[in-house]
């Protein structure tokens, strides 16, 4: 979408000069403001044209039921929908007697700013009505950062050519109507009006709306306040009822005159609390805005994203877009997770309905290592929240017969939300992946608290469940049978290297910190036999490998199968999943999204240099990215494995998915997945970043398009800052005590106003892999 000519290319803000209409649910997305909390997509504040609708808040959704042709034993009964729940950003503008409509009359300018160092989304529009009369209107918009609850917007109408009479209609909106976009007309009957009235109320210049969904039950408040710089010929009501509360302001305005509006919205909700304490609650956070005033907002607001960009930003030279794209990834991805506290970070964060509003591993997985050395703390609240959810996945799992914690494959709530066993449950790792999310979150805070109550509890629940999951074979070794690794192309397998590998680490590392911290163990029943028990399973641990062709198979058997007929596969006819029956895919070499070579990126000491080298050009001939999660770990290694180019192609397709849309979905929200795969293909991939135990390794290596990459990363009490170039890194201590890192396997010590500048290491170029024909990802050219 980038590519479309209104929308430049800047280091700091996201911009579009012109309204394209053909783009507009794209726009919505990347425009789309949040907090973790709350999630305004980018409409247009009048609310029309539109392409979705949203307003949500995280946690709330609606139950449906899970239709099956047949159903089966464990089968989950109902799911979870992410609703649009009360929009508060409607402001319409009457001009004389025409809306305020950009499909109608002249448009005669328009352009939006997203700026990242600000937080706020502004809006600059001259318009003429049908019956000739030109308007100005500028909003500018912001969902709080500090204030959890708070969301806002100043709106100026300014008479340009002559006298006006103008109405503006602040409103807040229940049970909006939706595109239609669901088949199952059950699904489709849930979600067209999910909010049933409780209370409505006004009060002069601000209304309180509460409702409740109908079968999820959660008590949901909105609520708003307005201030007016106006006139004197200003008039003002406000109405109220059960779906609508609407306060206008009338006012006649001279050329040049202008009527300003600040818009108060708050938002609250729970599944215990009373009518009354929800209303309470919403009012209360709407007095502390009004109180901190629109200014004291935005100044809040620049405060808090200076620190974050202090502690988290990555200057790229050499390659503007990818400068401009990691900006907007970590914006998004801050927005995404910071205010989260106590629930999920969905796949699309709060910025649209894929995916029905459900997290995945993607959040453990790719979210939480950048949240992690960004803004730990909302890293933590995310694993909190994982373990706030034990007993439904302790529960999940015994319904399976098995001990420990089956986490959820899809979820809201941390019920688990997927019908379909091959891609769902039978995807045991991200219990291990929520493992290795704790392990790293620890080792990068040295959060001692954290790590013998939260970790220690998530550790020994996912242990328990590999222990119970896995079994030793007749020679000895540790088998995990019947998964399905983070291929989704490849299901019900033995033996996934992927899957092994981080169940390994999670049970090496569950039976450390059990040791560490013998008496809370035991508050969790672990005595010194079960943890000998999870030593003994890693260290049996059966890593298949392929001594004819010299690679590890993806999972037992995986090199045996017939190749895929991709030149009999036309381009039209991806996604595979869509075009052909998953027992085809299932038998054969294909490869949806990184897996073995995901394997290589998050442990590589169970893999040689030659190993991942040989491993890289095999998988990348069956890999045809069918996943948006696909690209930034292949940018990984094929910067580990010296594909500086190839590194630099994939770090553009993580980085440009939703900018550039490249798989035409952005209309139902962002991939935060890929978003935070961006910093990792740079940080991990081009600076060569990976945990070692407790300390950080570089290995850094850039591609000719990349003269300079530096990155500020979080490390325990410390800021550390890396600036790499073609020849050399510097690594610089901002603030905090020394950190021990290790530079090209060798250690250093990092002091602060004692940088150290070493050599990269070079590696020899070699014959670049083949993708399969049509899959390869587009060349990102040096610039000339």
């Amino acid at each position: 979408m980038i590519q479309h000519p209104s929308y430049a290319v800047e280091p700091w803000s996201l911009r579009e000069t012109e309204l394209g209409l053909d783009v507009l649910g794209q726009s919505e997305s990347v425009f789309a403001l949040g907090n973790g909390h709350i999630g305004w997509r980018g409409n247009l504040d009048e609310g029309e044209p539109h392409g979705l609708p949203g307003s949500y808040l995280n946690g709330v959704y609606e139950s449906r039921p899970l239709p099956y042709a047949e159903a089966g034993y464990g089968d989950p009964e109902a799911g979870q929908t992410v609703i649009n729940v009360t929009n508060g950003k409607v402001i319409r503008l009457m001009v004389d007697d025409s809306p305020f409509d950009l499909r109608y009359g002249r448009c005669l300018g328009h352009e939006r700013v997203l700026d990242f160092r600000t937080g706020l989304l502004e809006r600059e529009v001259e318009w003429e009505s049908p019956a000739g009369k030109q308007v100005k209107v500028r909003s500018t918009r912001l969902v709080s950062l500090v204030q959890r609850s708070v969301a806002a917007i100043a709106y100026e109408v300014e008479a340009v050519d002559s006298e006006l009479w103008v109405v503006i209609q602040s409103e807040l909106v229940a049970n909006e109507e939706l595109p239609r976009a669901e088949d199952d007309p059950r699904v489709a009957a849930v979600l067209e009006a999910p909010l049933r009235p409780e209370e409505h109320s006004s009060r002069p210049a601000g209304a309180v709306l509460v409702h409740r969904t109908a079968v999820s039950g959660l008590r949901v408040a909105a609520a708003m306040d307005h201030e007016v710089q106006a006139p004197p010929s200003l008039n003002e009501t406000v109405e109220c009822f059960e779906d609508l509360a609407r306060y206008t302001i009338t006012a006649t305005l001279k050329p040049g005159e202008r009527l300003r509006l600040i818009k108060y919205v708050t938002y609250g909700w729970s599944q215990q609390r009373s009518e009354p304490a929800v209303r309470a609650q919403v009012e209360a956070a709407l007095a502390a805005a009004t109180r901190t005033g629109w200014d004291g907002l935005a100044a809040e607001q620049r405060t808090f994203l200076d620190d974050f960009w202090a502690r988290a930003d990555v200057e790229v030279e050499g390659d503007a877009e990818i400068q401009q794209a990691v900006r907007f990834g970590l914006f998004h991805v801050l927005q995404a997770g910071v205010r989260a506290e106590g629930r999920a970070i969905p796949a699309k964060g709060l910025t649209g309905t894929g995916y029905d509003g459900h997290a995945f591993w993607d959040t453990e997985s790719f979210v939480l290592p950048v949240l992690t050395y960004t803004v730990p703390h909302a890293a933590a609240d995310a694993l909190r929240w994982r373990c706030d959810t034990l007993p439904q996945a302790l529960d999940r799992a015994g319904q399976l017969g098995l001990k420990g914690a089956a986490f959820p494959w899809r979820t809201i709530t941390g019920a688990e939300c997927s019908g379909y066993w091959p891609a769902g449950t039978a995807a045991f790792h991200v219990g291990a992946d929520i493992a290795d999310a704790v392990i790293r979150y620890i080792a990068a805070t040295g959060d001692v608290e954290f790590e013998k109550t939260t970790g220690l509890e998530l550790l020994v629940q996912t242990a328990r469940l590999w222990r119970s999951l896995g079994h030793h074979d007749p020679q000895g070794r540790f088998r995990i049978d019947g998964v399905t690794g983070p291929d989704e192309y490849s299901a019900i397998a033995d033996n996934n290297v992927y899957t092994n590998l981080m169940a390994q680490h999670n049970l090496s590392c569950a039976a450390m910190v059990a040791e560490r911290y013998p008496d809370k163990a035991l508050e969790h029943g672990v005595n010194a036999e079960e943890a000998a028990s999870w030593r003994d399973a890693a260290a049996a641990m059966y890593v298949p490998y392929d001594d004819v062709l010299g690679v590890h198979p993806q999972a037992d058997g995986f090199t045996t199968h017939e190749y895929w007929d991709f030149a009999g596969t036309t381009p039209e006819q991806y996604p595979l999943l869509l075009h052909f029956p998953y027992f085809d895919l299932y038998r054969k070499q294909v490869v949806k999204q990184a897996d073995l070579v995901l394997a290589m990126h998050r442990r590589p000491a169970a893999f040689t240099d030659e190993q991942k080298a040989r491993n890289f050009d095999y998988y990348e001939a069956l890999t045809v990215r069918d996943s948006s999660l696909s690209a930034c770990t292949q940018a990984v290694l094929a910067a580990e494995v010296g594909h500086l180019q190839l590194a630099a192609d994939y770090l553009a397709e993580a980085a440009l998915m939703d900018l550039d849309d490249l798989e035409h979905n952005t209309r139902d929200g962002l991939h935060v997945a890929s978003l935070a795969g961006t910093w990792i293909a740079l940080v991990a991939g081009l600076a060569g970043m990976r945990e070692h135990q407790d300390t950080l390794c570089f290995k850094p290596r850039l591609p000719a398009g990349i003269t300079r990459l530096a990155v500020n990363l979080c490390v325990r009490e410390s800021r550390l800052r890396i600036e790499v170039t073609a020849k050399t890194i510097t690594y610089r201590l901002l603030d905090g005590p020394t950190l021990h890192l290790l530079h090209h396997d060798q250690p250093i010590d990092v002091a602060a106003d004692a940088p150290v500048t070493r050599q990269i290491t070079r590696i020899p170029p070699t014959t670049p892999p083949h993708q399969p024909p049509g899959r390869e990802p587009l060349r990102r050219e040096p610039p000339t």
